[in-house]
């Protein structure tokens, strides 16, 4: 009897990540390979500039979302 070898599915190198914005403490989830400047929602810092992989995050992390 042959045994079936285990198939590993390869784990996305990207996450969600919630940020506070320096400015007025709004927190937002972001993600981390954003290709887009990412903007506060409330009062419009950057917080996010794209490298061309994973982006300069210019905001204080919060947490990293799974």
């Amino acid at each position: 009897m042959v045994k079936k070898r285990k198939i590993l599915v390869p784990q996305p190198k990207s996450k969600f990540v919630r940020v506070q914005c320096p400015d007025c403490n709004n927190e937002q989830v972001i993600f981390d390979h954003a290709s887009t400047v990412v903007r506060c929602i409330v009062c419009g810092r950057v917080l996010a500039r794209p490298t061309g992989g994973k982006a300069k995050i210019e905001a204080k992390i919060i947490k990293i979302l799974e």
